[in-house]
């Protein structure tokens, strides 16, 4: 099968296509054919070997993270999927490998596809709408009434955590572009504030809950509009100790990240806020819910471009760019 691989980390270099054996199945697996997949700023990092301690892959490795496609086999332990069924993923870590034919993903890390959306428009959901379900809902715990700020609100995650914290109830600002207002906006934005031109510091207090994805100085400044009590669930980093707590590493690798937030995490309680990190993980039960909110219509996917399977290394370049409004999508089928 046709596939873009890794061989060594660099961040200047493109992905490679080859071909490459049809994946080994496990059964509890389903082989899906992969119709579109999204593209993430995290196929950036892992390629470029910002997270080679954290997710130690071994060469060579398919990139990719969302998948939409048809089950085309299933494993002799799979209760919950049959051949033919229309689905989509975000396979869990170490068993990614979306920019491909075909990928082999366990049966509860998938679920049944959307019935209203395309392969394209399904395929840029799962890391995103999985991210900004466990921000807001596993744990940030938000409320009806609550305030939250999402940060970069045109971009892939920004775009669906923005209809989801609506649909909880909470009112939401976020910073963008004053040409992306009307996007937002139009998603359930609250209060728009221009990064360029403004400093949400100044403008912004007494916030229950923060999406942090920007970088350092975005979070400690962050971390000073919220109330007592208040959190901040970052996805850019830095791990905290409940993250090296949970992944399967050496003592010393673990040591390493629980000091790298250390600043941090002190700074918190001096003002007397929470610091959590989020590292999303592969969830079908939590698709499912997601798949329903679509369903009935209170989120619906924000697509900027879709490139053909031979300009992967296009829609890399264009993510990497931060140009994207919502997610891009890679058409394999």
């Amino acid at each position: 099968m046709k596939a873009y691989i890794i061989q060594k980390y660099n961040k200047n270099k493109d992905l490679m296509s080859a071909e490459m054996p049809e994946p080994s199945m496990k059964e509890n697996e389903v082989l899906v054919q992969v119709h579109a997949a999204g593209v993430n700023l995290l196929d950036s990092k892992i390629k470029s070997g910002e997270f080679k301690l954290i997710l130690p892959y071994k060469f060579p490795f398919i990139l990719g993270h969302d998948v939409a496609g048809l089950v085309v086999k299933v494993g002799a332990e799979v209760k919950k999927f049959k051949v033919g069924d229309e689905v989509y993923a975000r396979p869990a870590d170490f068993r990614i490998g979306t920019f491909a034919e075909l990928i082999a993903i366990n049966e509860n890390d998938v679920a049944i596809k959307p019935t209203g959306l395309t392969m394209e428009e399904a395929a840029s959901i799962p890391l995103v709408g999985l991210t900004a379900y466990q921000a807001l809902i596993e744990k940030g715990n938000l409320k009806k009434g609550q305030k939250v700020f999402i940060q970069a609100g045109s971009g892939g995650v920004g775009t669906f955590a923005i209809q989801l914290a609506k649909h909880l109830g909470a009112t939401v600002a976020t910073t963008t572009s004053t040409s992306n207002f009307q996007l937002v906006k139009s998603l359930g934005a609250d209060f728009l504030i221009d990064y360029k031109n403004e400093d949400f510091e100044t403008i912004l207090k007494d916030y229950d809950l923060v999406l942090h994805s920007q970088d350092a100085k975005t979070l400690e400044k962050s971390l000073r509009i919220l109330k007592p009590g208040g959190k901040l669930i970052s996805i850019s980093g830095p791990p905290d100790p409940d993250f090296a707590a949970e992944i399967t590493s050496s003592w010393f690798l673990k040591t390493i990240l629980m000091l790298i937030s250390f600043g941090v995490r002190k700074k918190a309680k001096q003002l007397k806020v929470n610091f959590v990190f989020l590292f999303m993980k592969a969830q079908g039960n939590q698709l499912n819910e997601i798949t329903n909110l679509i369903n009935s219509g209170v989120i619906r996917p924000v697509v900027d471009k879709v490139f053909p399977f031979e300009k992967v290394n296009d829609a890399m370049a264009y993510v990497e760019s931060g140009r994207a409004k919502g997610k891009v999508v890679v058409k394999v089928q």
